[in-house]
């Protein structure tokens, strides 16, 4: 039994490094210092990874179009309030797509200037830049909380946070 027990620890380390690399490896290397490859990969795809930009519209009751899809059934929603709901999404996803792009372009940018020697002017600039990306990303976000929200009953939002919140 003791000569085994080394045997079970080695395999067990083994199996855990490669069941670790299998999935670090699907995720795209980023190109940017500042942003970890899951940042890089989440921007890339449009996930929304850096913090919650809808809570605010949450807290207030504007659900996320995307929670009212997954949750359509159980909302009772009709057919065409899917449809607009589902278009909804989709043009948050087309719009995080692009504002990710703009914020890792942004980001190579500030790391080149800082790299090769900048000015303020240029750091004014590329910050702002930043705040822009985000502000627009977020407006989008909120944006389509409000449009989902105009689409929803009172009784299908309280569905969807009871759903949410159970979830």
């Amino acid at each position: 039994m003791l000569k085994t027990l080394p045997l079970l620890i080695l395999i067990l380390l083994f199996y855990s490094v490669v069941n670790a690399q299998a999935v670090d490896s699907t995720l795209k290397k980023s190109t940017v210092k500042t942003l970890t490859d899951v940042e890089y990969n989440a921007l890339l795809k449009g996930e929304g990874i850096f913090g919650n930009q809808a809570l605010v519209a949450q807290l207030n009751h504007y659900p996320m179009p995307d929670t009212a899809v997954k949750f359509k059934k159980e909302a009772g929603l009709s057919p065409i309030q899917i449809a607009k709901i589902t278009a909804i999404a989709k043009e948050l996803h087309r719009k995080r797509v692009e504002m990710g792009q703009f914020i890792i372009t942004n980001e190579l940018a500030l790391d080149n200037a800082l790299k090769k020697g900048t000015d303020e002017g240029s750091l004014i600039y590329y910050g702002n830049r930043s705040g822009l990306y985000y502000g627009e990303l977020r407006n989008a976000i909120l944006i389509a909380c409000y449009n989902t929200w105009k689409l929803l009953s009172p009784q299908q939002i309280k569905k969807l946070e009871a759903l949410q919140n159970h979830n």
